[in-house]
């Protein structure tokens, strides 16, 4: 069961959702401490991840319309996944300390299309498996959200150490594909 499409599905897209909690978090403030922006403009980027915690706010919208590609739930998810990854990518134009306030702009898009594919893959996941799945499906989602917030964080701080942190939000841009692929490959539920 554990290597039935369905989960290799859910595990994808777990670490597509997990990819870009940091991107906007602890891997953003570094970026900001190496560009020398003053601490007290870090601070303000805490509030960078309200969309997490109003998103119901905009999930009726996205379960009342249907894309014209894909179906439901599909269709959002390609939506707010190349949207997300336009928004990861376009940190590698900018400069923090040069510009700190797009870079918030930025972040809050980040957030926003990162909520909103959340909302969508815990949609999916729940229509895509069976009920005696579900348990499975959840960890299985969890351990690749964890694994995506390791690429997003670890990896992309020692990334960071070795090549300019535009070329590291270029990669962490790129690393959606993996979310993009899924969905695009993944069954209609």
């Amino acid at each position: 069961v554990i290597l039935s499409w369905r989960m290799l599905v859910t595990f994808f897209l777990g670490i597509s959702s997990g990819i870009p909690l940091l991107v906007t978090g602890s891997t953003l403030q570094a970026w900001m401490t190496d560009e020398k922006v003053d601490l007290a403009v870090i601070g303000m980027f805490s509030l960078v991840g309200l969309p997490y915690t109003v998103k119901f706010l905009w999930a009726p919208v996205m379960d009342r319309y249907v894309p014209p590609f894909l179906g439901r739930r599909r269709g959002w998810m390609l939506i707010s996944q190349i949207l997300l990854m336009l928004a990861i990518g376009t940190f590698s134009l900018v400069r923090p300390a040069e510009s700190p306030w797009i870079v918030a702009f930025l972040a809050v898009l980040v957030s926003f299309f990162s909520a909103s594919q959340d909302i969508v893959v815990d949609a999916y996941r729940r229509e895509l498996l069976r009920d005696e799945e579900l348990g499975l499906g959840s960890s299985l989602a969890v351990n690749g959200y964890r694994m995506g917030m390791l690429f997003s964080g670890a990896f992309a701080l020692f990334l960071a150490d070795r090549i300019p942190w535009n070329y590291v939000y270029l990669l962490l841009a790129a690393s959606l594909l993996i979310g993009i692929i899924t969905t695009c490959l993944a069954p209609g539920a």
